[in-house]
């Protein structure tokens, strides 16, 4: 799968033609997300229902406002995104709904619109929302570990791949 022009670059010898008619059995194009926000509903039941098993939770949907600020949303990571997102919210989100201030921290009201067309890695999401629950918490780790439901050994290597703990 690419997102990339492969005509645009064979022509401009960036890719080989042979190898292109070789991987080139069958070719389905896909909208971008942001042109199918009537998929967002599905496609995000389905990450729920998949991380409730992965994360051993029981988040039961999304609340409509946070619905909302997603169909808003551009996507510019597309599916992939989307779904670093709901597992960014799960981390968050103690049960039940998700709601916006589960949602990261450049889709909340009022925050500046996202710069850069590349979308954040997870690595980057999961930081982001530990370094918040530190925060919620005071600083405090074992109510961090118990809000996040993860262990002290855990919390400790997330501490140590957040550039951010650099810094301070």
């Amino acid at each position: 799968a690419t997102n990339r022009d492969l005509d645009q670059d064979i022509q401009d010898g960036l890719f080989r033609q042979d190898l292109f008619y070789r991987l080139n059995v069958v070719q389905l194009t896909l909208p971008a997300l942001r042109e199918r926000v009537e998929d967002l509903p599905l496609l995000i039941n389905h990450f729920i229902r998949r991380f409730n098993i992965v994360q051993n939770k029981e988040i039961t949907g999304i609340s409509e406002d946070a619905l909302r600020v997603l169909m808003r949303y551009d996507f510019p990571g597309n599916v992939r995104e989307l779904e670093n997102i709901i597992e960014y919210a799960f981390i968050l989100c103690p049960d039940g709904f998700i709601h916006i201030e589960h949602l990261p921290e450049f889709l909340q009201p009022g925050s500046p619109p996202q710069t850069g067309s590349s979308p954040r890695t997870l690595e980057e999401i999961k930081c982001q929302a530990v370094l918040q629950a530190l925060e919620r918490n005071q600083g405090k780790k074992m109510t961090t570990c118990r809000e996040l439901d993860i262990s002290k050994d855990t919390l400790r290597r997330m501490l140590e791949r957040c550039p951010q703990m650099d810094a301070k």
